[in-house]
């Protein structure tokens, strides 16, 4: 099949460098991985993943729980912090 239609679009820098790197790895170029994707699209009739918005879980969602269970939640942060019992964002994995 030709492929003769020029698609153009906008993406974020780091976003198109991750999937490079991670492309690279696979053998993939960006073109055959947007290629792959779109046809799954047409096989599929959708996106051929979930798209969904995660729900948090009860025990971490301030809308479900008390005043007291919130209150608790920030005092155990605290003594986590104060007895270093936390790791910085960046150093969790992607």
């Amino acid at each position: 099949m030709d492929k003769n239609t020029t698609l153009n679009l906008r993406v974020n820098p780091e976003v198109k460098h991750n999937a490079e790197a991670v492309l690279s790895q696979l053998g993939l170029s960006m073109s055959t991985a947007i290629d792959i994707y779109l046809r799954q699209i047409s096989m599929v009739g959708g996106i051929p993943f979930p798209v969904t918005i995660r729900q948090s879980p009860d025990s971490v969602n301030a809308e479900r729980m008390t005043a007291g269970q919130i209150r608790d939640k920030i005092q155990n942060g605290l003594e986590d912090i104060e007895s270093g019992r936390f790791r910085d964002l960046d150093e969790l994995p992607r």
